[in-house]
C-alpha cells in the first residue's frame, strides 16, 4: 500500500514539473488518500494487537 502512494507521489511531481496540474492534482490527492488509509490500518492493527490478539 505504501508502495502505490510512493508511485502516485511520483506521478504527482513528474506531472508537476511538465506543467500537467490537473493529472499532478489527481495522483497528489489519491497518494494523501491511500496514505491515511494506510494510517489508519495500521492503528488499528496496533491497537487489536495489544488488546484482541494478545497471548496471555
Amino acid at each position: 500500500m505504501l508502495r502505490w502512494t510512493a508511485i502516485f507521489l511520483v506521478i504527482a511531481i513528474i506531472a508537476a514539473i511538465f506543467g500537467f496540474t490537473g493529472i499532478a492534482e489527481g495522483a497528489a490527492s489519491i497518494a494523501k488518500t491511500i496514505f491515511f488509509i494506510f494510517i489508519i490500518l495500521v492503528v488499528l492493527t496496533g491497537i487489536l494487537g495489544v488488546t484482541i490478539f494478545k497471548k496471555n
